[in-house]
């Protein structure tokens, strides 16, 4: 006779009042139907008890704790009793493989895996959907576990690391920091952690400006992070290498009131005190270093003394625990801050298995029809999992929609070598419990950089000052200069000097001086907003006021280069100087400069731009840095219109240094001032050919190029109205030329005769040409008769040939000298050659005494009536 475990009511109600042969029947029933007829379903779970992260040490305790209260609840799983099947992982992916292929392949059929780190947790959750497994973690807090594409049954009590990255960035907004860095271990865990906070910090407003990783030494990640001046640091490793960081920290120091570190939690409270070969720092050391770093830890034990679904506070729970693990040190347990978190694990999967009773049950199915490819029942557990909310013993349990755990961030601070809280953080409220107690090595929490004071830097205004007022002077000068010009306009001697290109000079250096006071404006006196006007400004009072000045000064230059080395022909035609053409001129370079600076102002107009210097530490406070700038006038292209500029006025000052050269020697009625004009043009060229690189070399040192500019325009200013007034004022003072009409009459009459020097000069070259053309046609007549000599001797010799032969002793008759007037007499029957005077004019009667062997002319030969002619 068959008897399953569902029948025992009914064979007990038919043995009743029975003989001791049916008694014996129902001890044998009971026996093969333990917990009176209780089903069992399984777990299947690996506990890491050793590895990188042996949390199985106390993770193992307290799920078997669990399960023990659960099996004896009434209102939980009445029918069912859970049991664990456990192996030990090793936190190994890949003898988690070899594990849960025996899990799985090995009876009994296991409804859940209970997986521990995270990257066991990775390999298990990846596969159990090809089971239709339902993967629950305690451990595991990678972030990548959140994807709920690739691991679509997973759930775990862990909160994910990026849960940290809420509270840090709380922490960031209420400490005012703006710009943090970053520092981790390379590993998957740690990366996608710190790219889920970069996302955040992006959001909030906050800037990871370095980000540095390592994967065994992180010596030199530490030294960039001091290099790049980081200060506030995010710390992402491991334990062991978190003593390998600090230890390159305390060399480097990086550490004290200027830096804040912010660690994970979840380290032992004295891994910094933990002897470790890999380092060669000391415990002094490393306690010096890690002192005042913040850390965020998830709250992994209640802080409130709540009773739960399992009926026992947190403390009640850390009692019995401790009970279990036999009196072992906490600290040299592992797992024994995420044994909360195993137990409330167990608590989620039983109330979740309760939940799906009821709707099973309507479908007619049960929890026991479990089969890997029922995927009806997983559904059921999934929902009822996701839908899971109870008080447990590490605080509020419930999960989001990737499956991972909400939960509170606890923050501490290591203040005088133990760890203090100094507050929580509720995610899923963001509502954050502050103490008050956070304690700073300096005043209070340091800034995010270094301070980096920004200090403009500005004219020194006794330089400033002290060149205007010689800039006033100047044009005061420049008023005196052009106020006698116009008053004496009317005398000869000024009417000579051309007054009214005279009086532009005066002009432009009065606007050139004038630009002294616009140059040496800057932010100490105006508004930023006015400062381009002020630019526009400079430019033009400078451009035009060069323009006038030197440009009325070429041109005098010009026209009496023009006319003196033209051909005599050409000179004569422009011996009238006509003074509409000296004006034209000036205005064509004055219409040059107006274009060429209009388009510059429309086309690329001045602007103001910040020229920024190197950081200035200041004595005493190392953590500000003087951040010095310079405004300065320029355009987009500044240096393009700077070198069209610079040629066409270098091209006109070369130009004008060699008019006045080439006229240094010329005197001319119409220009008498020429050679003053010429010594003003060397001394403005040199000055502005040597002002214009040098200022430009300068610009960053505000007062030397002021300096060397405004002195250079002062200078040249002073130099040309001094040489082309002066002279004038000390001639017409001294000789009272502007007296009386009468005395300018006789004044002028009396210094005609200087005046008109050139003009007797030009007559005597002359009249010089015409006594040389007349001396050589006599000296043609003197080659004639001589030649008429020499043929009359020698036909007197062929008349006369015996008495040569007789007397063959006696010399022939001297050649007459030409000195000897007598021997200018012709022989009988030849005409005189005397008789030629008559077409001489009378002044010239006498002219063989003119005459030189050498062909020129002697003033003691010359008649006296003649002597003025040949004077030059």
């Amino acid at each position: 006779m068959a008897v399953s475990c569902q029948s025992l009511p009914e064979v007990r109600r038919s043995i009743i009042g029975q003989t001791l042969i049916f008694a014996s029947l129902t001890l044998l029933l009971s026996w093969s139907c333990p917990a009176l007829g209780k089903k069992k379903l399984y777990i299947g779970a690996l506990f890491p008890m050793s590895g990188g992260w042996p949390g199985g040490q106390a993770c193992l305790p307290s799920a078997q704790m669990a399960l023990d209260l659960v099996n004896k609840r009434t209102d939980i799983l009445p029918e069912y009793e859970l049991e664990l099947i456990h192996y030990d992982s090793m936190c190994d992916p890949g003898e988690a493989t070899k594990l849960l292929y025996d899990l799985l392949y090995t009876e009994p059929i296991k409804m859940v895996l209970m997986p521990g780190c995270s990257s066991v947790s990775t390999l298990v959750a990846e596969a159990a959907r090809m089971w239709n497994l339902i993967v629950l973690s305690y451990g595991s807090s990678s972030p990548a576990l959140s994807n709920r594409q690739r691991f679509p049954t997973f759930f775990r009590t862990h909160p994910s690391a990026t849960l940290h990255n809420p509270t840090r960035v709380q922490l960031f907004q209420k400490w005012k920091w703006t710009k943090i860095a970053t520092i981790q271990q390379t590993t998957e865990v740690f990366t996608s952690t710190l790219d889920d906070l970069e996302a955040r910090t992006k959001e909030a407003g906050i800037e990871i400006s370095v980000r540095q990783s390592f994967l065994t030494d992180p010596a030199p990640a530490v030294k960039n992070l001091k290099r790049q001046d980081a200060r506030i640091i995010v710390g992402l490793f491991y334990e062991t290498e978190a003593r390998k960081v600090f230890c390159e920290v305390y060399k480097e120091k990086l550490y004290g009131k200027k830096y804040v570190w912010f660690l994970i939690g979840w380290y032992a409270d004295n891994w910094f005190k933990i002897k470790d070969p890999s380092i060669n720092c000391t415990v002094e050391q490393m306690t010096e270093a890690v002192e005042g770093h913040v850390t965020t830890e998830i709250v992994m034990l209640n802080p409130e003394t709540v009773r739960g679904a399992s009926n026992l506070t947190s403390q009640e729970f850390l009692n019995q625990l401790m009970s279990k693990l036999g009196g072992k040190n906490p600290e040299e347990t592992g797992g024994f801050q995420e044994a909360p978190l195993a137990y409330d694990a167990v608590w989620a999967l039983a109330l979740a298995l309760n939940k799906t009773v009821g709707p099973l049950k309507a479908k007619g199915r049960r929890l026991e029809d479990f089969n890997y490819n029922n995927r009806d029942i997983t559904a059921e557990i999934y929902r009822a999992l996701n839908t899971s909310s109870f008080e447990g013993v590490s605080g509020h349990v419930v999960f989001d929609a990737q499956g991972s755990r909400m939960a509170w961030t606890l923050i501490e601070q290591l203040q005088g070598g133990s760890y203090k809280k100094i507050g929580y953080f509720d995610s899923t409220k963001g509502n954050l419990s502050w103490y008050g107690n956070d304690k700073w090595i300096g005043p209070g929490p340091p800034a995010d950089q270094t301070v980096v004071i920004e200090v403009f830097r500005f004219l020194s205004q006794k330089l400033f000052v002290s060149v205007s007022v010689f800039a006033g002077l100047g044009i005061l000068l420049g008023i005196v200069c052009l106020t006698f010009n116009i008053y004496n306009s009317n005398v000869r001697y000024i009417q000579n000097s051309q007054p009214y290109l005279n009086n532009m000079t005066a002009v432009g250096c009065m606007m050139a001086l004038a630009a002294v006071f616009p140059l040496g404006l800057d932010g100490h006196h105006i508004h930023r907003k006015q400062f381009p006007v002020v630019c526009q400004f400079r430019l033009w009072l400078l451009g035009l006021g060069f323009s006038l000045a030197y440009g009325s000064m070429f041109t005098k230059i010009w026209w009496v280069h023009t006319v003196f080395t033209k051909k005599d022909d050409k000179k004569e035609k422009r011996k009238h100087l006509e003074p509409w053409k000296l004006y034209a001129t000036v205005g064509v370079l004055l219409v040059i400069d107006v274009l060429s600076l209009m388009i510059w102002q429309i086309v690329d107009p001045l602007h103001i731009t910040v020229e920024k210097f190197v950081r200035e530490a200041p004595k005493g406070d190392l953590d500000v840095l003087i951040q010095p700038l310079l405004e300065h006038c320029s355009s987009d292209k500044m240096n393009t219109w700077l070198g069209v500029v610079y040629g066409y006025k270098g091209l006109l000052l070369l130009l004008g240094i060699f008019l006045a050269y080439e006229t240094k020697s010329i005197s001319t009625e119409k220009i008498n001032d020429h050679r003053a004009v010429g010594m003003a043009i060397y001394n403005v060229s040199v000055l502005c050919m040597i002002t214009a690189p040098v200022t430009m070399i300068l610009s960053s040192q505000q007062d030397a190029s002021f300096a060397f500019a405004s002195l250079a325009i002062v200078f040249s200013v002073y130099i040309t109205l001094v040489v082309l007034f002066v002279p004038k004022m000390r001639r017409l003072i001294t000789r009272g030329e502007w007296q009386s009409d009468t005395q300018e009459t006789m004044k002028t009459q009396g210094s005609s005769t200087n005046n008109n020097d050139e003009e007797k000069s030009r007559q005597l070259e002359r009249e010089n040409k015409e006594l040389q053309k007349i001396i050589q046609e006599k000296e043609e007549r003197v080659s004639e008769l001589r030649n008429q000599l020499v043929e009359r001797q020698a036909l007197r010799s062929r008349r006369r040939p015996s008495t040569a032969n007789q007397n063959h002793s006696t010399p022939l008759l001297p050649i007459p000298s030409n000195n000897d007037p007598k021997s200018l007499i012709p022989p009988p029957g030849y005409p005189n050659p005397a008789s030629d005077n008559h077409s001489l004019p009378p002044s010239f009667s006498n002219s063989s005494n003119l005459y030189q062997p050498d062909g020129k002319i002697s003033r003691n030969n010359c008649h006296t009536s003649r002597l003025q002619l040949l004077y030059k």
